[in-house]
């Protein structure tokens, strides 16, 4: 058997002799003029995968109406010898017409057996195994092959057959290694299965656990379908600051910083909002911008204080658009990433082509909690519902804030189907234009699966002096206690002085849609470097 040694067991056969002896394997090609580490590139020109296909289109070309081997009427020996000669004579007649192929990836398995030894190599598209013979690549070749590690980086240079079992492989002509690994993967049976450690070493994550490495190829598929379909339908990708002096546009503490050069504090963005409303006004009619927002918050399954949001802005159009917009999206992407329209996270299936539903918030409650917010008076009889009910609220909570109180309490957790929740008080927004019939609520929702919210829209505010009244309103909360109230910006409000036409907003969590993409259970699955605490802390 080949070299087996992995991290798993590696305590009981000296770690520290195991990783002595890669470093003189190194030395040993080093002085023998073979550095791996002076190569600076390889002719890779295919992927495991495309080996496979290639192979298979051209053995159905060369073996075209050749029927399988007939044994009926056979003993078992007749049989097995029958079924070795149509085997011959099939790879005869591929090996007549070889198809070269040259790959490069780093080998997880190894098996030497004398003269000839199989290893797998690992690339991008999956895992091929190579046939190594000595009379194939010559025997110094060989022997230095033997002296290879798990985790070793080859080019492989041959041709492509077929074992006797049926696997699609590579017959090694050329061999050549390309990186030495100096350190120890874990056991390959069991992966790295260690979540702190998947976290700190997405390299070795990446490595060993294939469904993790296709989680982050489905993510990367998730922001090109995004970019598609807004593309088509003519918004146009823009780039905004991380670094402000107002982080405004949502309710949440910003991280701070120092900017030395002009001796100013600035903050990171907790959101994109005001810059890209601020192109509304310049013109743009149709802006979006896919980037890192920071909350300085705390972490849990479904938070990251550095997170991707996705936030769009189109002119002439109010929230209903922004939920047909939303709706299309969502079956694009899912089409595109899954291959169909349902989604399954944990125990539960969304279905995407049915329409979503749409409720108001008022509604939910009263679905979900039996209270009729419509019949509560004022904020001394909200106050008494909370304490009824035993919700929580503080002292500068309002008669909207606590309607979302209940909703958090009671509704969230029943909009597993996708659900556009419609119609939200004043008082938890902002930047939101008023309902002309009820200016108590506001022409926002929130998009939820999954009992999560996903997306949150406006039609965005575009009145300058009920800007500035909802800005002083924000300021006196933050004068009470509320460290997420945003902060006047005077710039903003001087956009939207000159003119913003009539828009539709909306901001998309990135990360959370890609759990429900991939059936991830914690965002931190979705983030190829999500923050961790540092280990000398």
């Amino acid at each position: 058997m080949g070299n087996q040694e992995n991290a798993n067991n590696a305590p009981q056969q000296d770690l520290n002799e195991l990783l002595r002896i890669r470093r003189e394997k190194l030395q040993t090609l080093q002085e023998n003029g073979k550095d791996p580490f002076v190569i600076t590139k390889y002719n890779q020109e295919h992927h495991s995968d495309e080996v496979k296909s290639l192979y298979e289109a051209h053995e159905a070309e060369l073996l075209a109406g050749r029927e399988a081997v007939n044994t009926d009427g056979m003993d078992e020996a007749e049989a097995r010898q029958a079924i070795n000669d149509d085997y011959n004579e099939r790879r005869a007649i591929m090996d007549a017409s070889p198809i070269q192929v040259s790959i490069a990836g780093r080998m997880l398995f190894k098996r030497v057996m004398g003269k000839a030894s199989f290893c797998n190599i690992q690339d991008l598209k999956g895992k091929i195994q190579v046939y190594v013979a000595r009379d194939a690549i010559g025997e110094e070749s060989y022997a230095e092959f033997k002296k290879s590690d798990i985790g070793d980086i080859f080019g492989v240079k041959g041709y492509a057959f077929r074992t006797k079992t049926g696997e699609i492989s590579i017959h090694a002509e050329e061999l050549t290694m390309l990186s030495k690994s100096l350190q120890i993967l874990p056991e390959k049976f069991h992966g790295l299965t260690d979540t702190d450690t998947r976290y700190r070493q997405r390299y070795v994550d990446l490595i060993m656990n294939e469904d993790s490495r296709d989680t982050f190829i489905k993510r990367s598929k998730v922001l090109k379908s995004i970019r598609n379909y807004l593309d088509g339908q003519g918004f146009m990708e823009v780039e905004t600051p991380m670094l402000v002096s107002n982080a405004g546009g949502a309710a949440a503490r910003p991280f701070e910083t120092h900017f030395n050069a002009l001796n100013e504090d600035f903050k990171l963005r907790i959101s994109l909002e005001l810059p890209l409303k601020r192109l509304i006004v310049g013109g743009l009619e149709r802006v979006y911008e896919i980037g890192r927002v920071f909350r300085n918050e705390g972490l849990d399954t479904r938070h990251n204080p550095e997170f991707t949001l996705m936030e769009l802005y189109q002119a002439y159009t109010d929230y209903h658009g922004m939920m047909d917009l939303t709706e299309n999206l969502y079956r694009y992407v899912a089409q595109e990433v899954t291959g169909g329209l349902e989604l399954t996270y944990g125990e539960n299936v969304m279905d995407l082509s049915k329409p979503f539903e749409r409720i108001t918030m008022v509604d939910a409650v009263k679905k979900y909690a039996n209270v009729d917010w419509n019949e509560v008076a004022d904020l001394e009889a909200a106050r008494a519902l909370a304490k009824e009910h035993h919700i929580e609220f503080e002292e500068h909570h309002k008669k909207g804030d606590i309607l979302n109180l209940f909703f958090e309490e009671y509704v969230e957790h029943h909009l597993i189907q996708p659900t556009f929740v419609m119609d939200h008080p004043i008082e938890i927004s902002p930047l939101t234009k008023k309902k002309p019939e009820n200016p108590e609520y506001v022409e926002r929702f929130e998009f939820f699966m999954n009992g999560w919210e996903m997306a949150n829209a406006y039609s965005e505010l575009n009145d300058p002096i009920d800007q500035r009244a909802r800005f002083e309103a924000q300021e006196e909360l933050f004068a009470n206690g509320d460290e997420e109230a945003n902060h006047t910006d005077e710039d903003f409000l001087n956009a939207l002085s000159i003119g913003m036409p009539p828009t539709g907003g909306i901001g998309f969590g990135i990360d959370r849609m890609v759990m429900m993409m991939t059936n991830s259970p914690a965002i931190r699955d979705v983030l190829l470097f999500p923050t961790m605490k540092s280990l000398d802390k």
